[in-house]
């Protein structure tokens, strides 16, 4: 059985030829299609309830879970669809909530917003510059990060944010996989990386958003 980076990554794979700066900009571009369609997710379902909310939150999940095992749903056109309804339906989950914390405490989203910004600029330059092939902890990293992600975002749900602790769990191992994905980029992706790795650094900065969310507030 396949994971999301387990299979993607043969060290013995032949390169295709498409320089680093494409394959990064085509991976950026795809996380930053998949933002815009969490935040029309976040706006539309703002006034759902949130019975509707944790349903679809179920749903997200699943549809993760299912793109790390399945493999033509990290390919091609139904690999990038898969992910921008990921995205919508997260989006959605997450209105309610979001537009609580919108409502009450502004500058706190604000804040989360400009954290997850200078983070994922910071581990993204890391991971692009660093010498060392990182390629051996997508797997291990990509395990913890789905798993923490499903418990975060249920708590988060529930009327919970958890513990300050779990939160900079997920903070940390999100952290450490943005890191880790942007080396790939550099060594070893090709055109049929794309989707997966987008995949990994949108869930990536979803974490890190909820984590500053939740430790700001407390």
């Amino acid at each position: 059985m396949s994971d999301l980076y387990g299979s993607a990554y043969a060290p013995t794979r032949e390169r295709a030829q498409v320089s680093t700066t494409t394959l990064f900009g085509q991976v950026m571009f795809l996380v930053g299609l998949a933002i815009g369609f969490l935040a029309v997710g976040s706006l539309v379902g703002r006034d759902l309830e949130f019975g509707t909310a944790r349903i679809l939150g179920f749903v997200a999940i699943g549809m993760l879970f299912a793109q790390s095992f399945v493999e033509p749903l990290r390919r091609g056109a139904l690999g990038m669809g898969w992910l921008f309804a990921l995205a919508l339906i997260l989006g959605l989950s997450l209105g309610p909530v979001l537009d609580f914390y919108a409502q009450s405490d502004p500058a706190t989203v604000t804040q989360a917003a400009g954290g997850t910004a200078l983070i994922t600029l910071g581990m993204g330059a890391y991971g692009l510059s660093t010498s060392k092939d990182l390629a051996r902890w997508i797997r291990p990293l990509c395990f913890a990060m789905l798993g923490l992600f499903a418990i975060s975002l249920l708590l988060l749900l529930f009327g919970s944010g958890g513990s300050p602790l779990l939160s900079l769990a997920v903070l940390g191992v999100s952290s450490a996989l943005l890191i880790v994905d942007f080396n790939y980029v550099r060594r070893h992706a090709t055109e049929d990386d794309v989707i997966w790795l987008a995949t990994g650094i949108f869930v990536s900065i979803v974490n890190i958003f909820l984590s500053l969310l939740n430790l700001l507030r407390n």
